[in-house]
């Protein structure tokens, strides 16, 4: 299966992966929070991906380019 993203979404998924404690994030069974540690390690991973030395400020304007629409 092959998942294409924004790059804003990737920066700001990968942003939040590598700063939230998965052991709490509230879970229902083992396999969710390996599915968020396989995500993170495609995300690293990824060939053409360059999220893992997003600056804070491409971290920022991607955090406001995913939110922009939400009306939040």
């Amino acid at each position: 299966m092959t998942v294409r993203l924004w790059r804003a979404d990737a920066v700001v998924l990968f942003d939040w992966l590598t700063s939230t404690d998965l052991d709490s994030v509230p879970i229902t069974h083992p396999a969710q929070k390996q599915a968020l540690a396989d995500l993170l390690s495609r995300l690293e991973w990824a060939a053409d991906s360059d999220v893992t030395g997003s600056t804070a400020e491409e971290i920022d304007a991607a955090r406001q380019e995913v939110a922009r629409d939400m009306g939040w």
